[in-house]
């Protein structure tokens, strides 16, 4: 079995698991609300990561208008159960959308068959500048998805 790091690509999507630690949890026992946003970060970035792009690499080009960035314009998330210290998570990312310049994705968090939290996430990419710039063709076509407008 190859063990990575960042997880593993998976049929329309990824997967990666990670161990709740003490310092994301709260006075209560329970997983902190807002470090579900951390792990979900962490699912979205490996995804890209094992779709072969490095974003650093992208952030770092000579010419602004050329950089990618990603950066999260919306998220909606559903609470359904608490993780707890010690659990062990696996963060389910898959595209829904990939258009023109945003992506839209939708997350898990689940341990074993319980799904934990849920959350859609709108992803907008930018460059430089800050401003919108069409995901490059590539990075569309490794996702697998994407419409008409293209």
């Amino acid at each position: 079995m190859t063990f990575s790091l960042s997880g593993r690509l998976i049929d329309g999507g990824h997967e990666l698991v990670q161990r709740i630690y003490y310092e994301d949890t709260d006075f209560s026992g329970f997983v902190y609300h807002a470090r579900y946003l951390h792990f979900l970060e962490r699912g979205r970035t490996d995804f890209i990561r094992l779709l072969g792009v490095e974003q650093g690499a992208l952030h770092g080009v000579s010419d602004p208008l050329d950089s990618v960035a990603f950066v999260v314009r919306r998220m909606e998330i559903d609470f359904k159960a608490p993780a707890r210290m010690d659990d062990v998570v696996t963060i389910v990312s898959r595209p829904a959308d990939v258009r023109g310049a945003r992506m839209l994705l939708d997350q898990e968090i689940r341990r074993e068959d319980a799904i934990l939290a849920s959350a859609k996430v709108t992803v907008a990419v930018i460059n430089g500048h800050g401003r919108a710039r069409r995901l490059p063709e590539d990075l569309a076509a490794k996702l697998g998805l994407g419409g008409e407008e293209r």
